[in-house]
């Protein structure tokens, strides 16, 4: 009570202050408002009260006081008691026309509401979710795809499996389904690279936030751009844009196909006898992605694909795990306990010292990488693999033997060259644009 006492004073008195500026003409009285947070009409009735009751006019004469539209603790505890007692099972609405027409209490439908919440009586109602708006589907295959996996027991005995799926916004077509112990990084780079080089580069892939998707800092917060993955990397690597999901609404499509999948892929293996993860990819692959589309692929909006083939990628590195390493000066990399040599190659005398990329393939297999450059590839447990050795050329030809050309020399004879430099290009056997017919 002392502190509700001494911040009513000194309110009063932050108001005496600014009364009496504005009386001294320092500021005006519609500026006096504005600094109390007040309007013009409240400031003139509280220069009124000032003027006629001095300080004492400035207090707040609703402190100390109780609430004229407080309800008694009495009429509060009979009507929790009621609802306890007599009402427990009824909702709010029911209970609160209980009490006006049964027991003529008259209280607002929102002071019952709170009561009960707050006694523990009534479950609070959860907070409204926004509105969401369908999203209409891309016109064109290869826009976006989306890719998700779903936990579950897929055979009649023995452990849950993860189902990856990608599948096609514009028309939900399955481009990939198979069955994994979890879904992770390589997993993941597995489906991805099957459905490039099936069908070749698209647009966007819509995905979750998992952490082999996006860094997320703080847990059902926003994706860190400024740091990718590997997958985000293999993706950038693509030009192929990665889009986040931040709610199991925008999974919609995926979400609904996975309900599809758990009620029809366990009778399917059941029926036919499989047991064994395998089998079961080899069935989704041969057989039941086929029949799946067909039965459940919608068609798209717009003819054609925005399918585009894939021209000099290399997908071995690109669908890898990368690691940065230094080279040591006895030329060897130290990779995951293990000391990988690097063999002598043309490209330099030595690699001590260089930054090398060691490259972790979807094969269970290593490379390292200078460059664009493979300078030694690998076992998994660091046994390098045989390459074929690069052609050296000869310093001297056979006797009887042209010699080979070097780089930037003629292959013809002075003569020869001459002659031909002289003649024209339709004579020399090369083709035109006006010897092509203009094309």
């Amino acid at each position: 009570m002392e502190r509700l006492l001494s911040a009513a004073a000194e309110r009063a008195m932050k108001i005496q202050e600014v009364i009496l500026r504005a009386m001294a003409k320092s500021i005006t009285w519609w500026q006096a408002a504005e600094i109390l947070g007040i309007s013009v009409r409240s400031m003139r009735r509280w220069r009124a009260r000032y003027q006629r009751s001095g300080y004492d006019g400035l207090v707040d004469r609703r402190k100390g006081r109780p609430s004229e539209k407080r309800v008694p603790v009495e009429v509060a505890e009979n009507v929790l008691a009621l609802y306890r007692e007599t009402y427990f099972d009824f909702n709010v609405r029911h209970f609160h026309e209980k009490l006006r027409e049964e027991h003529g209490i008259e209280l607002s439908y929102t002071w019952v509401k709170k009561a009960l919440q707050g006694a523990g009586l009534v479950k609070r109602s959860p907070q409204r979710e926004k509105h969401r708006k369908r999203r209409p589907r891309r016109p064109l295959p290869g826009m976006m795809l989306h890719i998700d996996a779903s936990t579950h027991r897929w055979f009649e005995q023995g452990q849950s499996w993860d189902l990856i799926v990608i599948l096609d916004d514009a028309t939900s077509e399955i481009y990939y389904a198979q069955l994994v112990d979890e879904e992770s990084t390589g997993t993941v780079m597995d489906a991805l690279r099957y459905v490039v080089e099936r069908h070749g580069w698209f647009c966007s892939l819509y995905s979750d936030r998992a952490s082999h998707f996006f860094e997320t800092p703080k847990a059902g917060g926003p994706v860190n751009p400024d740091h990718v993955t590997q997958v985000g990397r293999a993706m950038r690597d693509l030009g192929i844009q990665m889009i986040p999901s931040y709610a199991p609404q925008g999974r919609g499509r995926s979400e609904r196909n996975f309900r599809t999948w758990q009620g029809r892929l366990p009778q399917e293996l059941r029926v036919r006898g499989m047991g064994c993860v395998e089998e079961a990819n080899q069935f989704l692959d041969n057989v039941y992605i086929g029949e799946f589309n067909c039965k459940f692929k919608a068609p798209a909006a717009q003819s054609g694909s925005a399918f585009v083939p894939l021209q000099n990628q290399d997908l071995d590195r690109i669908f890898s795990i990368h690691h940065e390493r230094l080279v040591n000066h006895d030329n060897t990399v130290q990779f995951a306990n293990k000391v990988l040599q690097i063999e002598p190659t043309p490209a330099r005398t030595t690699l001590a010292g260089c930054r090398v990329t060691v490259y972790e393939h979807l094969n269970q297999t290593l490379s390292i990488g200078l460059g664009p450059h493979t300078v030694g590839r690998y076992t998994l447990d660091g046994i390098p693999i045989p390459t074929a050795a690069p052609l050296k050329r000869k310093s001297k030809s056979k006797k009887g033997s042209a010699p080979f050309p070097c780089r930037g020399a003629d292959p013809l004879s002075n003569k020869e060259t001459s002659a031909a430099r002289l003649m024209p290009p339709q004579k020399q056997g090369v083709m035109t644009r006006a010897s092509c017919g203009g094309i």
